[in-house]
């Protein structure tokens, strides 16, 4: 099967910096862009009242002030959390973004991002829904549409259901079994695997169904080599101040 056009670049800022800003705030994709990179990785969840917004964990406690369940708080709670000062005094006071507020950051930059639906665990065809229907509305006459990916199948197949235009990927941490046949009934344009799942035969897999093949979270020199090596296609890195995002 033909890959069908592939507008995204090699290389990927995870969570806006990786760890040398604090993860998933708008400080980090600033400065992930200022070391060139132009494609970024962002986790998205919903709000108690259904506004989307970025964050990895499902609980507040370990990348901002806050307590308990993010999810199950109203936005006008989370909005005055500090999501900087856990890192380091320079962020203190950094706020968690929307993803409206990311969108009109890479909108305005021609930046382009990989948004994962991270939801909280329960909601997961919901979130799936809401961030593809924000991601749609939000980037409506954008040249290149945001990837969506999850490792939630059901958030996937949420987004698909109610924004199938919409490219997404499938996240793995490991090939279970019937992984390739999930993607295809998914639609997907792309499987992002853990690094070293890759090999020759798992690239030749994704490519001949016509989907491109994604690393992530890769740190080192031999590990992106080897990738390249095996002909993949993207590549998310927290060590946005050791690759070159032009490489």
């Amino acid at each position: 099967m033909l890959m069908k056009s592939w507008p995204y670049p090699r290389w990927v800022a995870h969570r806006g910096a990786g760890k040398l800003a604090p993860e998933n705030t708008l400080a980090a994709f600033r400065l992930g862009a200022s070391h060139g990179y132009r494609m970024f990785e962002c986790d998205a969840k919903l709000s108690a009242d259904g506004v989307v917004f970025l964050m990895h964990d499902a609980t507040l406690d370990r990348t901002t002030n806050g307590h308990g369940t993010g999810g199950e708080q109203a936005w006008s709670a989370l909005a005055q959390l500090d999501a900087g000062g856990w890192h380091s005094t320079a962020y203190a006071g950094e706020p968690l973004p929307t993803l409206e507020n990311l969108a009109r950051f890479c909108l305005a930059n021609s930046y382009l991002l990989n948004i994962e639906i991270k939801p909280t665990p329960g909601a997961e065809r919901e979130t799936g829904e809401v961030v593809a229907r924000e991601a749609a509305r939000l980037w409506q006459g954008a040249a290149v549409p945001p990837l969506l990916t999850s490792f939630q199948v059901e958030s996937l197949k949420g987004a698909q259901a109610v924004q199938p235009e919409l490219p997404r990927g499938l996240l793995l941490d490991k090939l279970w079994d019937r992984w390739l046949e999930a993607a295809k009934e998914l639609g997907c344009s792309a499987i992002v695997c853990n690094h070293t799942l890759w090999d020759a035969a798992v690239v030749a897999l994704v490519h001949g169904a016509g989907m491109r093949a994604l690393s992530y979270t890769v740190n080192d020199d031999k590990a992106a080599q080897r990738l390249i090596d095996l002909g993949t296609d993207g590549i998310i890195t927290d060590k946005v101040d050791l690759f070159s995002p032009a490489g």
